[in-house]
């Protein structure tokens, strides 16, 4: 079944609620904002690489308190142990048996602070997480609930201490952007409401976990023309054939790419997804998952010249697809 042109429209206007609600607490933001609420109803995952100070926590917190959710912080350092992120199991003397307590990350939205100063090991204990939203300790299986996110914050890699994370784990970020600092308008309004240390405190919530699970499977019926199909199909073959990538595009990010342009779409009113739509999110869904050459990276080469190139290539569908 494909979303009506009257569910477009209502999808359209409360995606445009939430992200204002959400604009009160992270002043200035608007972009961001989007692309983070097309992440949650994509159920997807967002990386942030950001300088300290520019709002994540922020973020995160007005994202849980306009959906009524649940958030959780957990601070990534390198002695930061796998069951300190999923839970462990614990015998109780008293009942004589096995209890499992849930880690942070049984939360709706779970803020991973500098992901990549924890070991390998413990940002291994989000993947199946991240993929399936389930969590495995000891043989038992455990749902983390809908809807479930992840903000990750990541240092970049030339800071001491900090370990590259695998390209398995890249892969999972539906999303990859940046806050950036406030625009000088947003700094002087920040600057005027200093003495409130957590607007997200003063939102009122607009809108149920539960409601936000029915608009992603309402967002997930947005239609995608066969023509939009084949293209992002050739976007991700260019990207393997690049010489300059030891790695292209994957099949989830393809995947991922078709969820968010139908989120996307959906959230300015449209029951169907255009090529536009796709040029506009690629640098955000798949510059992080380009593994460059050693030696093309070597002489300058980056992913998103890369990717600007392939899309200057390969030609986009001319006819409208309507649903």
């Amino acid at each position: 079944m494909t979303m009506t042109n009257e569910q477009a429209a209502w999808f359209a206007e409360t995606f445009e609620k939430l992200v204002a609600n959400v604009g009160q607490a992270v002043l200035g933001k608007e972009h961001v904002i989007r692309l983070t609420f097309t992440a949650m109803l994509a159920e997807g995952h967002v990386l942030f690489e950001d300088a300290p100070g520019t709002g994540k926590t922020s973020l995160a917190r007005a994202l849980a308190a306009t959906v009524q959710g649940s958030h959780n912080r957990i601070q990534f350092t390198p002695d930061l142990l796998p069951s300190d992120v999923t839970g462990v199991t614990i015998y109780d003397q008293k009942t004589q048996k096995f209890e499992f307590h849930k880690g942070p990350v049984f939360n709706n939205i779970v803020l991973a602070d500098e992901i990549n100063r924890a070991s390998p090991k413990t940002q291994s204990a989000l993947l199946e997480v991240m993929e399936e939203s389930r969590v495995t300790v000891d043989g038992t299986t455990y749902d983390a609930g809908r809807p479930f996110m992840v903000l990750a914050t990541q240092n970049p890699i030339e800071q001491a201490g900090t370990y590259r994370l695998p390209e398995a784990q890249l892969d999972r970020f539906l999303i990859k952007t940046s806050i950036g600092y406030p625009d000088h308008a947003s700094t002087v309004r920040l600057l005027g409401g200093a003495n409130l240390k957590d607007r997200s405190k003063e939102l009122t919530p607009l809108i149920t976990t539960q409601a936000v699970a029915d608009m992603a499977d309402l967002g997930a019926t947005t239609h995608v023309d066969t023509a939009v199909l084949e293209y992002i199909s050739r976007l991700c073959e260019e990207t393997r054939n690049a010489s300059e990538t030891r790695l292209g595009v994957s099949v989830r990010g393809a995947l991922a790419m078709v969820r968010a342009a139908k989120v996307w779409a959906a959230g300015q009113g449209r029951n169907f997804v255009l090529p536009d739509d796709i040029k506009e999110l690629a640098p955000v869904v798949w510059t992080h998952r380009l593994v460059m050459d050693p030696e093309a990276e070597f002489s300058g080469a980056t992913p998103e010249v890369v990717l600007n190139r392939v899309l200057a290539d390969v030609a986009a569908p001319q006819q409208r697809a309507t649903a």
